[in-house]
């Protein structure tokens, strides 16, 4: 009996070992992987921190300005004036929508044959 009780023990320090081993290298796989998570993740801020950058260059009011009057041309642009706006009551607003019935009344209490009732 102690025989068995020898083997059945050995056998599973043998299994936690094996399954200690496996969680050893999934942990370590999965570490690698945050580590390129993370530095997919700072790539991609230093992108987008360069992108606002280019986007503020290009937005400069000085160089629209400059490309408007380069195209005048072509494309017509012309500052906005004041008289351009409209006033708030020149909005046309859709019409309100009907409110709903919320006590219904009946007017005609009709009976099982269709007839109705005095």
């Amino acid at each position: 009996m102690r025989t068995l009780m020898y083997m059945l023990t050995a056998l599973a320090v043998i299994g936690l070992a094996f399954w200690a081993y496996r969680e050893n290298y999934k942990t370590q796989a999965a570490l690698d992987e945050l580590q390129t998570l993370q530095r997919q993740i700072g790539q991609s801020h230093a992108r987008l921190n360069m992108l606002r950058a280019e986007w503020a260059y290009l937005n400069r009011p000085d160089r629209l300005r400059e490309l408007a009057d380069i195209n005048f041309d072509r494309l017509g642009l012309l500052p906005l004036r004041a008289d351009q706006f409209g006033r708030v009551d020149e909005v046309a607003f859709p019409p309100p929508a009907p409110l709903p019935i919320t006590d219904p009344v009946e007017v005609m209490n009709r009976g099982q044959s269709g007839e109705t009732d005095p």
